[in-house]
């Protein structure tokens, strides 16, 4: 048997943000329950470790296979390699492999995006004045085209370690004819929309400068030795996560702010829910969403982009 094989390229054809956001509202609303997602699996390696991220909807099967070795880049390979492979539920039958890392950077800013969507039309908004981002990776990028494809932006505020990678990331954005400039710490209170898209372990800002009605989107850094966030911003937050259970096993922007005991009295909101309207911000209080990456997403981006290679390929 030879399987069909997306490429990283495929795979951004088949599948834009819009796309792929549309294909997450879709299975939500159908019944995907998040809370159901397995635990993902690590397995130590040599150079690293394994990723291993399984998962299972009424039609379709898949798992992600992904390595992580620290070293890599000082040799100039990737960090985080991987390859996704999608079957079929009922005969486990293979249907596709595809490029890991690709779909990765298309399925987490499209929840992302989806995510704040939905947090703004529950605060009675929805486009976006000032959309700033902290971060000049690829991520960061990947998160710009998500929200600016989906959502009206006004304009785009980047902030970076390196000023000189901010203002190159602002001048691509500039240059499709979005408002986009680079900034610093002191845009954060003008801002609607606070995107955090960094591999840093600490806080990245102060999150005092939250604006009282922003919502803050933390999605960079994942488990519970990592947080983008401070805990104070955390606290006084209404809070949205991709799964409860997930989050409150991995998220460091949440753990240690409170203990997953303490979270468990407070109104954390799934994706789910969120969706299906029923998430509720309280007046003059900032809205956080927070993802760690699950196993479910990806199988939703898979299978539709499966579907969507089909539908093209049909006479």
């Amino acid at each position: 048997m030879t399987l069909p094989f997306l490429t990283g390229r495929d795979l951004s054809a088949l599948m834009p943000p819009a796309a792929a956001v549309a294909a997450l509202e879709h299975e939500l609303g159908l019944g995907l329950d998040p809370e159901r997602d397995p635990p993902r699996l690590f397995s130590p390696l040599g150079a690293g470790e394994f990723l291993l991220m399984p998962a299972e909807s009424s039609r379709y099967a898949g798992i992600k296979v992904v390595t992580v070795a620290p070293a890599n880049p000082a040799r100039g390979e990737p960090k985080i390699q991987g390859t996704y492979l999608l079957f079929d539920a009922s005969t486990l039958t293979p249907l596709a492999a595809m490029e890991g890392a690709e779909l990765t950077l298309i399925r987490t800013p499209a929840v992302t995006a989806m995510a704040v969507k939905h947090m703004l039309h529950a605060g009675g908004r929805a486009s976006i004045g000032r959309l700033l981002v902290l971060g000049t990776s690829l991520q960061a990028d990947r998160h710009l085209q998500a929200l600016t494809d989906i959502l009206d932006v006004a304009e785009v505020v980047i902030v970076g370690r390196r000023p000189e990678a901010a203002e190159q990331l602002a001048g691509k954005w500039a240059a499709r004819s979005i408002p986009a400039r680079p900034g610093n710490h002191a845009d954060i209170p003008g801002a609607d929309v606070v995107v955090c898209a960094t591999s840093s372990a600490t806080p990245v800002f102060d999150g005092s400068f939250v604006a009282a009605d922003a919502i803050v989107a933390a999605i960079g850094s994942h488990g519970l030795q990592a947080r983008e966030i401070d805990q104070d911003l955390a606290r006084r937050c209404d809070v949205v996560v991709e799964g409860r259970a997930s989050a409150f096993r991995e998220a460091g922007d949440l753990i240690p702010a409170r203990s997953a005991g303490e979270w468990q009295h407070h109104n954390v909101t799934n994706l789910a829910e969120l969706v299906a309207g029923q998430f509720r911000r309280r007046p003059g209080v900032p809205a956080l969403y927070t993802g760690v990456g699950m196993s479910w997403e990806d199988l939703v981006v898979a299978s539709h982009a499966f579907e969507r290679l089909g539908a093209s390929a049909a006479p």
